[in-house]
């Protein structure tokens, strides 16, 4: 009986690369490329680039990006069931629109906790903790590039420094909403809607965390009460 093929990418003459290899080869390279996404993005917008410069950060911004896209796509044609990885994967589309969330892969080590083993509840709710901390920053950060760069051209802008930028991407995300600050352009206030999104799903996610960490506390004590 013939065994049935997966899909693959021949490489050479006999090899054929799966999904899982071809993104186990291409995570270093991909980390890579989101660090130089972010640094060219800092640059055109806190050095407030223009002429050559603006068009050489641009230029590396849109390589970057799409590495990202190529990534994901490939990836998506290599999979066995397309419909299904697409739906398990939503994470991966997400870093492919807005690379540098692929640094908070960083914080994988921040996950482990040497010389314990925590059970898979408490080993779930420290991912999610760091992971959306660490989401949150790269969040706050790529929202005061975006949102100072929208507005800052606007005559009628009130936010004209990345200071200010990234005081209401910490005011927005965290739904407090001072209102010292606020974008007056279309593309700003699409990031602040954003913003306001993410911050009221972290704010969900942080407040389910700690009711499953009470919940399991509490569970605890009772079982140790019985004995």
């Amino acid at each position: 009986m013939a065994r049935p093929r997966g899909r693959g990418v021949r490489v050479g003459h006999n090899a054929r690369v799966d999904e899982k290899t071809w993104h186990s080869r291409t995570q270093v390279p991909l980390m890579l490329a989101s660090l130089a996404y972010l640094v060219a993005y800092s640059w055109r917008v806190i050095g407030g680039l223009q002429g050559p410069a603006h068009t050489a950060a641009t230029i590396v911004i849109l390589a970057m990006w799409s590495l990202f896209i190529v990534d994901y796509l490939v990836r998506l044609s290599l999979a066995q069931d397309r419909a299904r990885w697409f739906r398990t994967h939503l994470g991966t589309l997400a870093i492919a629109l807005v690379p540098v969330f692929r640094l908070v892969l960083l914080l994988q080590a921040m996950t482990r906790m040497p010389g314990m083993k925590p059970s898979a509840g408490a080993r779930l709710r420290t991912q999610i903790m760091v992971y959306g901390v660490g989401a949150a920053v790269v969040l706050i950060y790529i929202a005061s590039l975006a949102v100072l760069e929208s507005e800052r051209l606007s005559p009628d802008s009130n936010i004209q420094t990345f200071v200010e930028a990234l005081w209401w991407a910490c005011v927005t995300i965290t739904t407090t909403g001072y209102g010292d600050f606020y974008p007056v352009t279309d593309p700003g206030r699409a990031v602040g809607v954003g913003v306001m999104f993410s911050g009221i799903a972290l704010a969900g996610v942080i407040t389910a965390t700690l009711a499953s960490w009470v919940l399991e506390r509490a569970a605890g004590h009772r079982d140790d009460a019985k004995r």
